[in-house]
């Protein structure tokens, strides 16, 4: 199944989610918005803003509050890659070059951490404490599994459980809080809740697999990046365990 035969239920939504995105670069300091503006238009497939719309259409469908819910994980999200090209320092994402590669480390460092900021602000427009909290859980457990692979670098003694912890942290938590947060968001009732939470989660998981398969026998022109770009940076993924 093709991606856009997924997205169909909630594409006028979703150009509603990237009208937002836009937005954030309409600031009064032009060095600023340059830089926001290329990440926003570099951005990807938008999964993450899309699983947040399709579990709210499983019960009441609010776009007052999925719409800056949808948003705010898809900042998080691109916040996420701007520190990480900086902490790997990554020339190309995406096939084009980075923000570290273009500005340096330090303004890299200072624009992921103004995107966490406006993440923090779409998310408090859904005035929900409990998805209000449920994105600073996740922020923590991304950050900390960001600190888990940096000081596991070049380590070869490592476990299958060990990786599995580690993408669970980095990816698969911020897929269930973008599924978690519809279902809630769209007043669901706990138990589907629960189980849009875990198909995020388990839907991450899959995807990280996946795209640690494509570092090793993907290509340069389909991944964006250069192929092998784990391993010369130091990070173990699961197909270098399994060897």
């Amino acid at each position: 199944m093709k991606l856009s035969t997924i997205y169909e239920s909630v594409q006028a939504d979703l150009d509603l989610v990237k009208d937002n995105l836009r937005s954030i670069s309409k600031v009064d300091f032009p060095w600023l918005a340059e830089q926001l503006g290329y990440v926003v238009r570099s951005g990807g497939k938008r999964i993450r803003p899309v699983l947040t719309l399709l579990s709210g259409k499983f019960y009441n469908y609010n776009l007052e509050y999925l719409l800056p819910m949808a948003a705010a994980v898809e900042i998080m999200h691109t916040a996420t890659l701007v520190h990480d090209d900086a902490i790997d320092k990554s020339a190309v994402r995406r096939g084009t070059p980075t923000l570290y590669k273009l500005w340096g480390e330090e303004t890299s460092v200072l624009l992921g951490d103004y995107l966490f900021a406006k993440a923090g602000e779409c998310v408090a427009d859904t005035k929900n404490p409990r998805v209000i909290k449920h994105f600073s859980q996740t922020l923590a457990t991304i950050t900390s599994a960001e600190l888990s692979q940096l000081l596991s670098a070049f380590k070869l003694e490592q476990t299958r459980q060990q990786y599995f912890n580690r993408i669970s942290g980095k990816t698969a938590s911020l897929f269930s809080l973008a599924t978690e947060s519809g279902a809630i968001l769209s007043e669901a009732p706990e138990k589907s809740v629960k189980a849009l939470g875990e198909y995020g989660y388990n839907l991450g998981i899959a995807f990280q697999i996946v795209d640690d398969i494509l570092d090793f026998a993907g290509t340069e022109e389909k991944l964006g990046k250069p192929v092998g770009s784990d391993l010369a940076q130091g990070t173990l993924t699961l197909p270098a365990i399994l060897i």
